[in-house]
């Protein structure tokens, strides 16, 4: 297993929580102390309890689960798009769209709707359509490929979710549960940490902090898969370069 760096923490940032004046108090055990205001997390339970989560991804992915990751905080979009693909597994990047999990159903409709027009498009089957017609289908693939692009393979309900901001995923954190879906999600000084089984206390606006958590997370899973952080890294430059030539 990894080791998780208190000095990374420390210099991503990742001990500074909100006001104190905007705390939640069932984050209490996990603050250390306020300075001029604001609160600080004690980084030694920070480092315990992203240890307890990367040990649970490790077995989980040995035991061949699926995972999907959300963050939909614009200073965290790209890490999550790059670091999924880097671990291949799934994610949602740009709105959490209520009933993702607890009506799967409909979601899955909406991507077979996806792939259908994709194949089409491809095809050629719009050709015949006016040009108007085929900018709209054209925008709406693109909407569909936007918030469902991540998840696009996604054939059931994922066993895992991770959260980057609890709190701005209240939404999807209340639906993991009710499907029965285990979480892990990072809980700043605001959040309410019993929304998940696995809460990571630090700051979720840094951004540094949260793309080093992020890759924690990535390779306990590569580790529990059996694949090394050096061939993933290196099918995904594969990936890019394929893409290029094209």
């Amino acid at each position: 297993m990894q080791d998780v760096s208190l000095k990374e923490l420390i210099e991503s940032g990742a001990h500074f929580g909100h006001q104190s004046r905007r705390w939640n108090p069932k984050m209490a055990e996990y603050i250390y102390t306020q300075k001029e205001g604001v609160h600080v997390f004690d980084l030694t339970i920070t480092k315990k309890m992203i240890e307890e989560a990367l040990e649970f991804l490790k077995q989980s992915a040995k035991e061949g689960k699926t995972f999907l990751l959300l963050g939909t905080k614009k200073q965290a979009k790209d890490v999550v798009a790059r670091i999924s693909k880097e671990a291949g597994i799934f994610y949602v990047n740009e709105r959490w769209l209520g009933g993702t999990l607890t009506n799967f159903d409909q979601m899955k409709r909406s991507l077979s709707s996806l792939h259908d027009m994709k194949k089409k498009r491809e095809a050629g089957e719009y050709k015949e359509r006016t040009k108007k017609e085929r900018v709209l289908l054209d925008r709406e693939i693109d909407r569909l490929e936007r918030f469902f692009g991540g998840i696009a393979e996604l054939n059931n309900v994922p066993n895992v979710l991770i959260i980057v901001d609890i709190k701005k995923e209240l939404i999807a954190a209340k639906e993991a549960r009710m499907a029965g879906t285990t979480t892990i999600g990072i809980a700043d000084s605001n959040s309410d940490p019993t929304l998940v089984d696995y809460p990571i206390p630090m700051n979720d606006d840094a951004s540094k902090g949260v793309e080093y958590v992020l890759t924690l997370i990535r390779d306990a899973i590569l580790e529990g898969k059996g694949v090394s952080k050096k061939s993933s890294k290196k099918k995904e430059k594969s990936s890019k370069t394929d893409t290029k030539s094209k």
